[in-house]
């Protein structure tokens, strides 16, 4: 393809702009159009361009060069393709002795994006099971947690999984894939179903199986590969994430980019505000269900960590500050400063109601020490919000950080890793990639998601949940 061929490319771009616009109705009168991220950095001069085109494609990689056309066309100017299928299509594996908990086939939803080289495998969340009572409890309370049987044979992408634009403005068109969680074991598990266990554990294995599977069915051609997971799911990133890079290495794809996106699954191994005896999910103690579950569930924990720590001392490698400077793959990590999953588990959660001074102090704390552990995380994004888990949430390019949103921030994360893959030593301007609210109370961010009761669902109002906290609401507005 010539100049003159691109040149009537970029001409026709511009045309279509026009026409599409022309088309666009708004449900409201005076009702302003909503403007995408792309559009909106678009109309700012000082900000970094959302899809820059690299011309220097032409030279020897026109594949690459198209896709970007095709990238910068279709999210600008999204009314091309108003209804593109939203549904990932279930595959269940192949390999029927990968299973969950239950003894049926694992699997994986699935949604192909022909073209692009850019593979998003999401980790599904759902806390864990730690015994035979325990996982007998989550088997006949939320069997799809450890069981195929019930699985819909389609799914609808949200949130980073969202082929909108408007809703993922930069992952729109990438192959989407969403492993369904039903090992209970965060991920880590390696031990399948016999006489003498009840149930099998095998969430490491389910990750490999998938990733095997999807080789033949373009990941084989990949350019980058973002392992991502939310709360359990998160924490099975950190655990995988080498694991997947250097599974794809053995198979001789060493060229695929393989990266890791963690939400929500940044624990602490701190000591609970009131401790309980270990009896549920819910009231045990971080450190010792994990010291429970990785023999029950014969869990696997990345080699260069396990080697830190003494025999029998392997889970410390669940907790993100202490496995994450072992890991070699690119992190990016989003928490919530004061998240709902480990304020339950350290048994301080906050309903709304009246609480004690030195309730209020420790949960402060708590996101003291979040923020600690996040100084050396490079590529992180850390609001000062009560909430738990983002990445699938429709919401989440909502929510900002110092007037930087998670789209916005991934995308800089994307770009300097692209810059230092290509070997440049210069960080991209303007493109803050590590974001950590530095206010210290909860929900002193204005940006952060409505909080609801998580055993009700029932909304809290920020102004009545600060005062019962003991917060002076006049002078916390000042």
């Amino acid at each position: 393809m010539g100049p003159e061929v691109c040149a009537l490319l970029l001409l026709g771009l511009l045309y279509w702009a026009g026409d599409c616009e022309a088309q666009m109705t708004w449900q409201s009168l005076g009702q302003q159009p909503h403007l995408s991220w792309a559009e909106r950095v678009a109309d700012d001069r000082q900000a970094v361009e959302s899809f820059p085109l690299d011309l220097t494609a032409l030279e020897g990689n026109m594949e690459s060069f198209m896709e970007q056309i095709q990238s910068l066309a279709q999210a600008l100017y999204p009314c091309a393709s108003q209804q593109p299928s939203e549904d990932l299509h279930l595959h269940l594996l192949l390999n029927k002795s990968v299973t969950c908990n239950d003894g049926s086939p694992a699997g994986y939803y699935l949604k192909e994006s022909k073209g692009s080289g850019r593979w998003l495998i999401f980790l599904e969340g759902g806390w864990y099971c730690f015994n035979r009572d325990t996982c007998e409890l989550r088997h006949s309370a939320t069997p799809h947690l450890m069981s195929s049987k019930d699985w819909p044979r389609t799914r609808i992408g949200t949130g980073i999984l969202s082929s909108l634009p408007e809703e993922n403005p930069h992952w729109w068109n990438a192959n989407m894939v969403f492993i369904p969680y039903c090992s209970s074991d965060v991920w880590s598990g390696a031990s399948p179903k016999t006489k003498k266990n009840d149930y099998a554990f095998m969430g490491t294995l389910i990750i490999q199986e998938v990733v095997r599977e999807l080789l033949d069915r373009g990941l084989a051609g990949g350019k980058v590969l973002l392992l991502a997971g939310s709360s359990a799911g998160g924490t099975g990133v950190l655990l995988n994430v080498d694991r997947v890079a250097k599974q794809l290495e053995e198979l001789g794809y060493p060229a695929i980019q393989v990266r890791g996106l963690v939400d929500s699954g940044w624990f602490l191994d701190n000591k609970q505000y009131r401790h309980t005896d270990c009896v549920d999910t819910l009231t045990c103690a971080p450190t010792e269900v994990i010291r429970r579950g990785i023999k029950y569930w014969n869990g696997l924990v990345p080699e260069p960590c396990r080697r830190q720590f003494k025999e029998g001392e392997e889970w410390n490698c669940f907790f993100g500050y202490k496995v994450y400077p072992t890991v070699s793959s690119p992190l990016f990590v989003v928490q919530w400063l004061f998240d709902q999953a480990q304020l339950i588990v350290d048994n301080a959660y906050l309903t709304g109601q009246p609480v004690q001074e030195d309730q209020r102090l420790y949960v402060q704390n708590l996101a003291g020490e979040l923020r600690h552990t996040l100084q050396n995380v490079s590529a992180s994004f850390a609001p000062a919000c009560f909430s738990h888990e983002v990445i699938i949430r429709s919401q989440w390019t909502e929510v900002q950080v110092n007037g930087t949103s998670l789209p916005e921030a991934l995308h800089c994360w994307d770009r300097s890793l692209h810059e230092s893959h290509n070997a440049s030593k210069a960080p991209v301007k303007g493109c803050p990639i590590h974001l950590v609210d530095s206010c210290p109370w909860p929900h002193c961010n204005p940006t952060c998601p409505t909080i609801r009761n998580q055993f009700t669902g029932q909304e809290v109002n920020v102004a009545q949940f600060l005062r019962r906290m003991g917060f002076d609401v006049p002078s916390v507005a000042q």
